[in-house]
């Protein structure tokens, strides 16, 4: 098995943003399965935490989205967008060779 010391290095902004889609849509996950338990003002750790995490994206998806869709539910639309971001992100970085492919990594 050969060893590639720049397989991270190398495809950095790939992974950089396509973590940070999927951290912004898990935390919004969680932030909305909280809510089912606490209330908004809450002084928890963890929801503080993730409010002040995905205050930004939500406040994003709270402006481009329909009044008839619950403020609740808000979350759950922002982590659809990050989910559906992170997958566009990967086919635009694919297509311009900046994506590690299964090829490579398997040779």
């Amino acid at each position: 098995m050969t060893s590639q010391p720049d397989f991270f290095w190398s495809y950095l902004p790939y992974w950089a943003v396509s973590y940070g889609f999927a951290l912004t849509g898990w935390t919004c996950v969680g932030r909305f399965l909280m809510t089912a338990f606490l209330p908004p003002d809450h002084p928890n750790y963890i929801f503080r935490f993730f409010k002040l995490l995905t205050n930004w994206a939500v406040w994003l998806t709270d402006w481009i989205t329909p009044r008839f869709i619950n403020l609740r539910f808000l979350p759950l639309v922002t982590a659809f967008w990050a989910f559906a971001l992170r997958y566009v992100a990967h086919f635009i970085f694919a297509a311009n060779g900046m994506a590690p492919s299964l090829m490579q990594a398997a040779s």
